[in-house]
């Protein structure tokens, strides 16, 4: 027993220290690098479909791309993330009054229950070590109001056997080694654990993604 909550404790340590340094060094870039699933964030915002001054958490919020798809509509936006090289990123971008950024961990929010009418979460999960993406899943459950919305945008791969096979192994070229757990993972059979009950899907990005919309079911 002792053995195995030293390896979790290793691999949590492990994650955290890749997180910060690897992002430390992509963040310059990672807009670049990032580009062409840029299209789809102003169609999260329309899949999301929330009411006028909602309030907004954006999880993992990296360069804050999905925090200004939101905050341009006029939602009051918060972002967090991890890494602070990141979001010095996103401070020196943004220019709206009603989007803000924090340094914090996805897996210890550090908000009050019900905080927010929407959280979503933007690929940033299958970067996670699957103890971490259980916790940051129930935290953003923790903090979005009963009547409120979780939204998560992640990878996916396509029905087609043949498309499946090569966007599997091209993403698999570039991602981290938190990918290929995930990909194979049953992800929404994760989510109606963490409390997220799926109301609806839009798969984008030929396929190579999806944007799952649910609503979060408090104990």
């Amino acid at each position: 027993m002792k053995n195995r909550n030293h390896k979790a404790t290793d691999e949590k340590e492990e994650y955290y220290s890749l997180v910060k340094n690897v992002f430390k060094t992509l963040a310059p870039f990672y807009d670049i690098v990032t580009a062409p699933i840029s299209r789809i964030r102003d169609k999260v915002v329309d899949f999301t479909g929330a009411r006028n001054g909602a309030r907004i958490l954006d999880v993992g919020t990296g360069t804050g791309k999905q925090a200004f798809a939101f905050a341009k509509r006029g939602y009051n936006v918060t972002g967090i993330d991890l890494s602070e090289a990141m979001l010095k990123v996103a401070v020196k971008k943004n220019k709206y009054g009603n989007v803000k950024f924090i340094v914090a961990d996805a897996a210890h929010l550090p908000f009050k229950d019900s905080s927010f009418d929407v959280s979503s979460v933007s690929f940033a999960l299958h970067d996670m070590l699957l103890p971490i993406r259980e916790k940051a899943l129930k935290e953003m459950v923790r903090v979005t109001r009963r009547e409120g919305m979780i939204v998560v945008v992640d990878y996916a791969l396509p029905e087609n056997k043949i498309g499946r096979f090569l966007i599997y192994h091209f993403i698999k070229l570039y991602e981290g080694k938190y990918y290929m757990e995930f990909i194979k993972s049953d992800f929404e059979a994760l989510l109606g654990e963490s409390g997220i009950e799926l109301t609806e899907k839009l798969p984008v990005l030929f396929g190579a993604g999806r944007v799952l919309k649910g609503i979060p079911v408090h104990s």
